[in-house]
Formats: C-alpha cells, sequence, structure tokens
C-alpha cells in the first residue's frame, strides 16, 4: 500500500496497554492501534511480548486495520542494539509501523517498516515536519498546541506524508519532548517513558514581591482533549489520522472513547466521497457511547480554535464526574440522597465526590445503595458509605453531588459490547456435478468452493429456497456478514445441512485465505539523498540527543553544533524545565495583552516572572510573549546528580563517553 493511497483514508488511532484491550479496540472500530513492544515506549509499564503483538496483529489484520508500535524514547548507546533487536521481533510478529523519537535509530539496520514520528519529535512547524517527512518518516503527528490554520499549512505543504493528530485524551501540558521537570525533580525521565506527573500537583503563585497569587491551584494541570465538535474542521485542514490518547488506560475507556470517535469518524466520511475508512467492516455497538463517563479532567479543544482562557483543570486533576444529585440527610451510618432528573439509579459500589469548603474535591464509595420508594426509575436513595459519615469532610445536608464511578456503566462495558464485521456477497450457482459457492467480500476481494453432490428436487421448494439462504448466511464467528445472497438455480434443490455448512465454511476460509494474501504491508519511504539540512545548524539539550548514532544523524543533516540531552547531565545551571503554550499569567487574567485597551489597566500589567512552589520544590516562570510561550525554570536537583554519578562509574568501564560538538567544527585549511 502506497502513502498516496493512506492520505485518502480517514484513520482512527487508539491506544493500547495490552494486546486484549488492543483487540477490543479493533471490534469498536479502530483502523489502527498503537501498543508497547518489550521495551523502549513512552509508557515505562506498557511493554507487552512479542508474542502478545503477534496476537494482535492477527486480529487486527483480518480487518485491514494496522498494529503501530511504540519505541519512542530517547536511548543510551548500549541500548540501541537491543532496541534494534527489538524492532526486527515486532516485524516478525506483523507489526506495520515504528513511533519514534530518538534519531539515532535512523542511522541502524531497522527492519522494513514505516517510521512514524512520535509526538516526543515536537513538531510545530512547517520547516520541522518536512525535514522529518524528507529523513524518511511516512506519518508524523502535529504538537497538540497547533491551531487549525497551522495545520492546514503542514498538511498542504506535505500533500504525500500523513499527518496524525491527537483528539481524545490526557493533555500534557508541556510541548512533548520539552519537559525535564520530573528529571530535575527524581530523576526519572518524561522522555524516558518515566514522567513524575509534576504538573498535576498543586502549587502555590507567587509574584516578584512575594504576594500570593494563586494558593495551592494546580496552576500546571490541563483539562483533557476531546476535539469531537472538530473533526470535519481537522479533515478540511487535512489530518488523517485521529490519534486518542491512553496507553495507560482500561478496556472500558478504550471501548467508549474508540466506539464514540468511531461514530463521528463515519459521519464526516458519508459527507467526503473522496475519502474512505482506513480499515474493513461495520462496527455494530451494543452500548451509546459517552466520553463524559470515563475519567476526566473537564474538556478542551486546547489551541485547535486559537488561545482559550479556560484550558486549565486548576481545581482538581482528578475525576469529579457527572451530576448527581444533592443530600438531603445524614445518619450515623448513612446518606440519604435525591438524584436529579434523568439520573440513573445508584449502585452498590458506585463513588460519590462533591467539593468541600475549601474547593478541594472529596469523594467515598458506597457500599450498599437501598431505593427510598417504589417504582421502576426511583429519584431517593439511601447509600451506606464505606468510610464513617463522621469522616467526610463537609458532606452536609444540601451538598451537590457527582458519581464518578458508576457500576451498572462499567458492568455495560465488561461485557461483549460490539461487533465487527466485513459485508460479504454470496452466490450460489449450480455445476455439472454438483454447486459453486462464490464469496465477494466488501472491499472485493473473491473466493469459492464446490460442492460435489447429486442434486435432488425438494419436496418444498419454496421451504428449501428459504433454508439454502438461511444456511449461507450462518456466518457465526467469522468476520463476514452477508450483504445478499443469492441462487442461480433451475430450481430449488434438496442440499443436507451438512453438506452447505461445509460448502460455505470452505468458502469463507478460503475469502479469508485471499485477504491476507492480498495484504500489503506498509511500506517506508527512502530518506532523500544526499541528506537535507536540518532547519538550524545548532541544537541545545531540547533535541534530546542522547547517543552518538544520534549526534551523528544531525551532523550529517548540517547541524554544527549539538549539545547533550538534559538526561546526560551537563546543564547543571538553570535551565528551561518545560517550554508550554499554556500560560498562566493568560489564564488567571494577568496577561498584558488582556489589558490593552482597558482603562486604567493598561501599561500597568507586565509579563514579569512568577515562582510556583510545592513543598521543597520552587520554580521560577518566565514569559516569551513573542511567540506567546511559557518556560519553567529551574536546575537538576543535587541527589539527582549525585545518583547520575554513581550510575556513570559503574558504565565507566563498558561505556566510552559520548562527545558532542559543543563548537562549530574548525573550517578545514585551503588545500588541506
Amino acid at each position: 500500500m502506497t502513502t498516496k493511497r493512506r492520505t485518502l483514508e480517514l484513520e482512527l488511532l487508539a491506544p493500547a496497554r495490552d494486546a486484549d484491550i488492543g483487540i477490543e479496540a479493533i471490534n469498536h472500530g479502530a483502523d489502527a492501534v498503537y501498543i508497547g513492544g518489550p521495551g523502549f515506549g513512552a509508557r515505562a509499564s506498557a511493554g507487552n511480548s512479542v508474542a502478545d503483538i503477534d496476537r494482535l496483529c492477527r486480529h487486527a489484520h483480518r480487518f485491514g486495520a494496522k498494529i503501530f508500535v511504540t519505541l519512542n524514547t530517547i536511548l543510551r548507546d548500549d541500548e540501541l542494539e537491543p532496541a534494534r533487536q527489538m524492532a526486527w521481533d515486532v516485524h516478525r510478529a506483523g507489526a506495520d509501523a515504528l513511533i519514534v523519537q530518538d534519531m539515532g535509530l535512523l542511522a541502524m539496520d531497522l527492519p522494513p517498516l514505516q517510521l512514524h514520528a512520535s509526538t516526543q519529535c515536537d513538531i510545530r512547524t512547517l520547516e520541522k515536519a518536512r525535514f522529518l517527512a524528507q529523513s524518511g518518516f511516512d506519518q508524523i503527528v502535529l504538537a497538540r498546541e497547533l491551531t487549525l490554520p497551522q495545520i492546514q499549512q503542514i498538511a498542504s505543504a506535505l500533500p504525500d506524508t500523513v499527518i496524525e493528530f491527537f483528539i481524545h485524551g490526557a493533555l500534557c501540558v508541556a510541548y512533548s519532548g520539552q519537559c525535564y521537570v520530573s528529571h530535575a525533580h527524581t530523576g526519572r525521565s518524561a522522555n524516558r517513558g518515566d514522567c513524575s506527573q509534576a504538573c498535576r500537583l498543586p502549587w502555590t503563585v507567587t509574584d516578584t514581591q512575594g504576594r500570593i497569587v494563586a494558593h495551592e491551584k494546580h496552576v500546571l494541570s490541563m483539562k483533557d482533549n476531546n476535539q469531537s465538535a472538530n473533526l470535519a474542521a481537522l479533515v478540511d485542514a487535512g489530518v488523517r489520522s485521529f490519534k486518542i490518547e491512553g496507553r495507560y488506560k482500561d478496556m472500558g475507556y478504550v471501548k467508549n472513547i474508540t466506539a464514540h470517535y468511531r461514530q463521528l469518524l463515519d459521519e464526516v466520511l458519508e459527507g467526503r466521497p473522496g475519502l474512505r475508512r482506513a480499515s474493513s467492516g461495520h462496527t455494530r455497538l451494543f452500548f451509546t457511547p459517552d466520553p463524559d463517563r470515563n475519567f476526566n479532567r473537564g474538556s478542551t479543544d486546547y489551541f485547535v480554535n486559537g488561545r482559550q482562557i479556560d484550558i486549565g483543570a486548576f481545581d482538581t486533576p482528578k475525576h469529579a464526574g457527572l451530576p448527581l444529585g444533592w443530600v438531603t440527610g445524614l445518619g450515623a451510618s448513612h446518606v440519604d440522597v435525591q438524584l436529579e432528573d434523568g439520573v440513573g439509579a445508584l449502585n452498590n459500589g458506585d463513588s460519590i465526590t462533591w467539593f468541600d469548603l475549601q474547593g478541594e474535591l472529596r469523594g467515598v464509595q458506597i457500599n450498599t445503595a437501598q431505593a427510598l420508594e417504589a417504582g421502576e426509575a426511583p429519584s431517593r436513595f439511601r447509600v451506606e458509605p464505606k468510610e464513617p459519615v463522621a469522616q467526610l469532610t463537609d458532606l452536609r445536608k444540601g451538598t451537590v453531588l457527582m458519581r464518578n464511578r458508576d457500576m451498572a456503566w462499567e458492568r455495560t462495558l465488561r461485557k461483549a459490547s460490539s461487533e465487527r464485521r466485513i459485508a460479504v456477497d454470496l452466490h450460489l450457482a449450480e455445476t455439472a456435478d454438483g454447486l459453486c459457492l462464490s464469496a465477494t467480500d466488501e472491499d472485493g476481494h473473491h473466493a469459492q468452493a464446490t460442492l460435489s453432490h447429486a442434486l435432488q428436487p425438494a419436496q418444498q421448494p419454496e421451504r428449501a429456497e428459504a433454508a439454502l439462504r438461511e444456511g449461507l448466511a450462518k456466518l457465526g464467528t467469522t468476520v463476514f456478514e452477508a450483504r445478499e445472497v443469492s441462487l442461480a438455480l433451475r430450481q430449488p434443490w434438496f442440499v443436507p445441512a451438512g453438506a452447505l455448512n461445509a460448502l460455505r465454511r470452505e468458502a469463507i476460509a478460503a475469502l479469508e485465505a485471499e485477504r491476507e494474501a492480498c495484504r500489503e504491508r506498509l511500506r517506508p519511504t527512502p530518506p532523500v539523498e544526499p541528506p537535507v539540512p536540518y532547519p538550524e545548524d545548532t541544537l541545545s539539550y531540547l533535541a534530546n540527543v542522547y547517543n552518538r548514532k544520534a549526534r551523528d544523524f544531525y551532523a550529517r543533516h548540517g547541524v554544527q553544533v549539538i549539545e547533550a540531552a538534559y538526561e546526560s547531565h551537563e546543564a547543571l545551571g538553570e535551565s528551561s524545565l518545560m517550554i508550554t503554550k499554556h500560560c498562566v499569567r493568560y489564564s488567571l487574567s494577568l496577561c498584558p495583552k488582556q489589558a490593552k485597551g482597558v482603562t486604567g489597566v493598561q501599561g500597568t500589567v507586565k509579563a514579569e516572572p512568577l515562582t510556583i512552589r510545592h513543598g521543597d520544590e520552587t520554580y521560577t516562570l518566565r514569559f516569551d510573549c513573542k511567540p506567546c510561550e511559557m518556560h519553567v525554570v529551574g536546575r537538576l536537583r543535587k541527589n539527582v546528580i549525585q545518583q547520575a554519578r554513581r550510575e556513570e562509574k559503574l558504565a565507566a568501564a563498558t561505556a566510552q563517553p559520548i562527545e558532542f560538538y559543543r563548537t562549530r567544527p574548525a573550517a578545514p585549511r585551503p588545500g588541506a
């Protein structure tokens, strides 16, 4: 399959923590799944064996769906060869592409797999996107911070490259690949799949005079991404792969969110005859998808439609849940609840939440829930929480309640909640010595099977014809569903059920074998030769160059000064530990641009630095107003440096230290 054909397809790309979740993502409508292999994925605790990758690939390929394996951490020199071997292992298991961050891999003997540029590559500009496309990447995921016009500019300039964009899930506040707070604080590197998520902590913000601007607020915590309302606009802008975040998420999340976007994308496709979905089959759901029922911090479309003031989840990084009702009374061991109109019944095991008087989210799980009135839809319940009522902070009569765990909903998604079928037309015809069954699927693949059998007239012709049609359409647990059954017979014949079943099974098996024989693996695009120049000739630690091959890659592409990655611990002073499009000043209505034209305010608000503090951690917020970006500035903790030095001494006996180009190479002497 060529890349040009793929740019005519819309791909729903779902996450999978493991193979079982990946299989359900396919069943609920995903055209592709991204999943971690045995190692080197940007979710350290979401690895999978090669055998599980193989199992997932076999299921996905039956529908023409694809499996992309994440190999998107930055790598030490001693990890390059194991990473290369893993790439070959997952290729043999059937993987269709590798998702990559470390450019050192491009200098290695990789299998003939497509390379997709990870979100960690921080693709914000046309120049960066074009460079990656010319360096061998067939699919690139753009930064989540881009607007529709910026996306369209890149997509228009790269018509043969598949443009991928995140449409749902948790948002990293930093440009992906540009956050080092976790490593500076704990030694756990986000670029190596082990982020400590300091951005979700509560921070106290003070100005240059020490005045508190915000107290214990989650000012670096973003709401969750939800582009449900923007899919058509993203298609028009040139996005072709629609990515759902969540390789740590559970089965219920993946089922629900995949099904939600499958329905929305199918609606978009109905109005765009020049585009098609990127895999085969139709998904039939046994539930109504609702993204609000999964863990979320509220929703935002981030910067797609320009800068918004309400992108932050400053009050809590937790899932508050959906509106439930309010407290009508309390006893020593129970709470009486009145449900809002239209809210489903409370269940044993549900969890309820509320905000205390300080605005902090509180919650408790319900042990038992008993209706206080008869009928099919009771609205009053008495619940016994798992904790003593007296210990439930600020829970009192009149308190507004939410529900962030609904056991009825969870039970729905634990069961079989969808089926996916490929349409097939079946045609039964007579032959000289019996019958021939032809099967043609929705993609045009064709197969047939024959049955040598003496044909006998049926005693009840109408009943016999109905039996033939019904028997042929019984496709059971196959991936097919009969769309049309036609008979080309001189008369209805009597065919024993066993013989008809065997004929059908043989034809369907031949059709599935034909589909597999015709399946083409994604072919990688070779890099442009000679190597194209990188957009810049100097790279700081922000380029995440962590091994010799990555260093040499950039040198071949014309970069003259190459700093080591932050994880190399060469940047010991104050550094930008996070670069983000989110601006705390703007979100707190302290941006100088917001004050323009406001009488008495214009000119008095300046983009001076702010300080944020959590425990013994203090960072400076600096504001770069020209690109409208914020930098979180700090330095490595001493214990992180000490631990790194100990590890370096242990490795010194077997590893050669990496030398980087800290100055521009001297120009060669004339005649040399």
